[in-house]
């Protein structure tokens, strides 16, 4: 069976789709690990990543048991979900490739300013107080605050920012093109006759 063929469809989108299902049980196993170790004790970070992960998941599940019978509905679906989310994810990926360091900084600052358990996180453990100024006035997890020698978070997360936006665009970048690709392969596969089928039905 050459690669253009119904097996080989079929088999690259199961494929396509176990490996969404590793990558969504990964990212659910990942906000897990990190609560369960103290990394993260922001229930709102960890929500956001388990929900990404069953979603994730569930797609994959659709596009696995729609390959698998070669259900139209299911494949029908499963595209469209699929090529939302590229459009989503690629638009994410290339803002977060060119973004400025003054657009990095505001947008630091702004989600510093509006979260709480992280940012005790993050002063835990980068062993730093406060965003721009050190406020002696409010409290602090760091080790760094007993002795009252702390520095600023922000030199300390600005630094290594645009090297992490980098990695999650280009990861985000890499999985939409796999996306686009699902999304090709499900239209090509949804129109080709299943040979073991009775061979006057267009399935």
């Amino acid at each position: 069976m050459v690669c253009g063929g119904f097996s080989c469809s079929k088999n690259c989108l199961c494929a396509l789709n176990l490996l969404y299902t590793l990558v969504s049980l990964l990212l659910i196993g990942i906000a897990a690990w990190g609560i369960g170790f103290g990394l993260i004790s922001s229930f709102r970070v960890v929500g956001v990543a388990i929900a990404v992960g069953i979603f994730l998941f569930l797609i994959a599940l659709v596009g696995l048991i729609g390959a698998v019978k070669h259900h139209q509905v299911l494949l029908f679906f499963y595209m469209i979900i699929l090529l939302v989310v590229f459009i989503i994810q690629f638009s994410v990926s290339c803002a977060c490739l060119t973004l400025n360091k003054d657009q990095q900084s505001q947008l630091l600052e702004v989600g510093w300013n509006n979260t709480n358990s992280a940012k005790q996180d993050i002063e835990r453990n980068l062993n730093c107080c406060g965003f721009r100024n050190v406020n002696k006035d409010e409290t602090c997890p760091a080790t760094c605050s007993e002795t009252s020698h702390c520095s600023p978070c922000a030199p300390i997360i600005e630094e290594y920012s645009g090297m992490v936006l980098r990695f999650v665009g280009g990861i985000g970048l890499f999985f939409s093109f796999t996306e686009i690709l699902g999304v090709w392969l499900t239209y090509r596969y949804r129109n080709q006759k299943d040979p073991r089928a009775n061979p006057s039905a267009f399935l």
